[in-house]
């Protein structure tokens, strides 16, 4: 199932990419998060019983995140420096299958130039899936002609241990 998902996504990527739309159309499966707590009344009683604390995060859950999350904005580096053979070499092996080397180098340069040059990027969420082993990274990006794009990029860990990515949207 995990094969069958990354490359699933690395399709809609190339189908957005043809499309040649300023966003790509990407869905990925969410991961299943928590309902937030509901807030006490404001007439609760201060002698209520106190507040549980959060559960820790899984600290191996947490270590994924922020590497699959660092490989990401390496990743988008290169797609801001215009490396697109190297973003492509540099992706899974699923998303390497799934999209072709020159519909990504025909592609990619069109989906892009709309935004104009890179400004500033800023990781916002960086979300585990144990589920599948994806973690999905979310950027606040700033371009000299887009200055609220969110760029979602989706990591797997390959065999050898390094993240690499399997998606990538924006919004």
């Amino acid at each position: 199932m995990q094969r069958r998902t990354a490359s699933y996504a690395a399709l809609a990527l190339l189908a957005s990419l043809s499309a040649l739309g300023a966003n790509s159309a990407w869905a990925q499966a969410k991961p299943k998060t928590p309902a937030p707590a509901a807030a006490a009344p404001a007439s609760a009683p201060a002698a209520a019983a106190p507040a549980e604390k959060p559960a820790a995060a899984d600290p191996e859950a947490t270590q994924k995140a922020v590497a699959a999350q660092l490989a990401a904005a390496g990743w988008l580096t290169l797609l801001d420096q215009r490396n697109w053979g190297v973003a492509w070499d540099g992706a899974s092996q699923q998303f390497r299958s799934a999209v072709p080397i020159g519909a990504w180098m025909d592609g990619m340069p069109k989906m892009r130039a709309p935004f104009g040059a890179f400004i500033e990027r800023v990781p916002t969420t960086a979300i585990y899936n144990p589920d599948n082993g994806f973690v999905t990274s979310s950027f606040n990006s700033k371009f000299a002609n887009k200055a609220d794009l969110v760029e979602t990029v989706t990591t797997i860990q390959d065999a050898d241990g390094k993240w690499r990515v399997t998606g990538y949207a924006t919004r």
